[in-house]
């Protein structure tokens, strides 16, 4: 909605290094990278000897990919609103998802004459620097 923002990335997107792609595009490279990843790691492993002693490595690392791709996949779903007073760089090269889960927290809210506590489903998402804890609209 901000009309600055626009004009600016429009300008960008029409540089030459950009070739006239749009800002999306960008975004979603990366995500495209992953979900090459199992397909490529899936064919090594077809190529690759049963009898090999790199087998077996080959299916843990295609079972690890695939294990990342289903996170991410999940993420890539996700909306987030952040109360942050600046900007959270969520994807990041250091940055990996340790866990994911859902949780019952229980919000304790004190009146003047009355204490009440209700229950919440929260999703969390823990990262190895970064916790953040999310609800549904």
């Amino acid at each position: 909605t901000n009309a600055a923002f626009k004009e600016v990335l429009s300008r960008i997107e029409s540089h030459e290094e950009c070739r006239n792609l749009p800002m999306i595009s960008f975004l979603i490279l990366p995500m495209q990278r992953v979900t090459r990843l199992p397909l490529l790691m899936d064919t090594i492993c077809q190529k690759t000897p049963k009898d090999s002693a790199k087998y077996e490595n080959c299916k843990q690392a295609l079972k690890e990919v695939s294990k990342v791709h289903s996170q991410l996949s999940h993420l890539e779903g996700l909306q987030c609103d952040f109360l942050a007073l600046q900007p959270f760089p969520l994807v990041s090269s250091s940055r990996w998802l340790v866990k994911r889960g859902e949780l019952t927290a229980y919000v304790e809210d004190t009146g003047l004459f009355s204490k009440r506590t209700s229950k919440q489903q929260v999703y969390f998402f823990l990262f190895n620097d970064v916790l953040i804890i999310t609800k549904k609209k």
